[in-house]
């Protein structure tokens, strides 16, 4: 018989194993008449304080339908298990109300300590034991259900000493991987402001300036032009086919290929059944910039892709916008950092009129100003950016890697400490956890 996720979870316990029963109780106790009105939330973080009146996530017209939480209990919210990207398990910091949906454990026994089985718990979750076991069309865990699930019992003080240690030893890798994240920050911020200023300034600037008559370009090289979209090209919509049109055929360009990438894949997913007229009407040459058209949300239009070099038979789709420029007016590699810049972002943000659906028109297209230096400087300025780039996405995916791999460490660390695979206390004093952290930043500056 096969071995199921919870069984070989359990099998790694280093203590008994009993039903969380012999520990907790379940108890739901509903707000009724208002009795408590501070609101609590369960989210990734934990269980966390939130506002009567804070509008994210799901609301309730009526908070006395809502359930009575205190101080030590074990929150789950175990329902639509197969997300397994939502939070499950958080320690209740104090007396409060959540979600009649939820599922409140209540300690019972003065053997079992709440911090070290909320850790338990959590790690549960994130080895998604808890995402294989439910039942009934959303996949969901009943009171009954989680007071059977199978837990250690580590005598009292080891529970302390486990939840102390990881209470100390998460809170330094959360703390490294904030700092990552804060670097990774401060780097899209110091490249977004290189685009920006390379763009506008270009590569000397001890160069003469002019006014560029245009507020949220500024000052631009004296030598430099501004430009109406339209007058340096010209612009046409996608193709537009029926659903049965697709999975076989020729290349198709689809709004996710514009969306996710500054240059056009020489090679996409797409097919359709284009006809040879529509394959001479819909082309795209090395040059050709294509641009989110139409979407939800007024956030995911005017994105831009450009094609870098010819893509035989291939067609774009519907909700994109292909810009031809003339010939010698713009270079393909320029091109890519010019119209990905946030300043012609937030221009097509401020004059796009919203409907029901957020649109870029031809037209807002067309008349959009950009900045023509000689087309010899716009190559320089493109190379000079490009080796920028290269720089800023080495050192940032080399950080987003250190990141993973401290929360792959944080995971392990929590799993192999409530299972009983490693004694905390001499685990702590040999210095390992300082070794494992040294290695994983030593990885990254390799």
């Amino acid at each position: 018989m096969d071995v199921t996720f919870l069984e070989q979870f359990s099998s790694q316990y280093g203590w008994q194993v009993a039903p969380a029963k012999r520990r907790f109780r379940y108890r739901k106790e509903v707000n009724k008449g208002m009795r408590e009105s501070h609101r609590l939330a369960l989210t990734m973080r934990g269980v966390i304080d939130r506002a009567l009146d804070d509008l994210e996530g799901l609301q309730a017209s009526d908070y006395s339908t809502y359930q009575i939480f205190e101080e030590g209990d074990l929150a789950f919210k175990l329902i639509d298990l197969e997300n397994i990207k939502t939070s499950r398990v958080g320690l209740v910091p104090r007396r409060g109300i959540m979600s009649p949906a939820y599922v409140r454990l209540i300690p019972n026994h003065r053997r079992a300590d709440s911090r070290f089985y909320a850790w338990f718990f959590f790690a549960v979750y994130f080895n998604n034991i808890f995402n294989g076991m439910g039942g009934g069309v959303r996949q969901n865990l009943t009171p009954t259900d989680l007071l059977e699930f199978p837990i250690p019992l580590p005598d009292l003080a080891t529970q302390r000493q486990i939840a102390d240690f990881l209470d100390r030893e998460t809170a330094r890798i959360d703390l490294l991987i904030e700092k990552k994240q804060r670097f990774i920050d401060v780097l899209s911020q110091k490249w977004a402001a290189t685009v920006t200023s390379t763009l506008t300034n270009g590569l000397n600037r001890d160069a003469p300036t002019k006014k560029s008559g245009v507020s949220w370009i500024g000052d631009i090289p004296a030598h430099w032009n501004i430009a109406k979209l339209g007058h340096i090209g010209r612009s046409a919509n996608g193709i537009n086919i029926g659903g049965d049109a697709f999975g076989s055929g020729y290349p198709f360009v689809s709004y996710s290929d514009v969306y996710r990438n500054t240059e056009l894949p020489l090679t996409v997913n797409g097919l359709v059944q284009s006809s040879a007229e529509d394959r001479m009407r819909y082309t795209l040459k090395a040059g050709d910039v294509l641009f989110t058209r139409t979407s939800e949300t007024i956030d995911e239009i005017g994105f831009s892709s450009v094609c870098i070099e010819d893509m035989p038979e291939a067609v774009f789709a519907g909700f994109l916008i292909r810009f031809r420029p003339t010939k010698g007016k713009l270079a393909p590699l320029f091109s890519k950092f010019l119209f990905r810049n946030e300043r012609l972002r937030a221009f097509f943000s401020k004059e796009m009129m919203i409907v029901t659906r957020a649109s870029l028109s031809q037209g807002l297209l067309q008349r959009m100003p950009v900045v023509l230096p000689p087309i010899e400087e716009q190559e320089q300025i493109a190379k000079y950016l490009q080796r920028a780039q290269d720089t800023f996405l080495t050192v940032s995916q080399k950080t987003k890697i250190s990141i993973n791999r401290l929360k792959e460490y944080r995971s392990a660390l929590i799993t192999a400490a409530v299972t009983g695979q490693i004694d905390v206390h001499s685990y702590a004093k040999s210095g390992t956890p300082d070794r494992r952290l040294d290695a994983i930043q030593e990885e990254m500056e390799a």
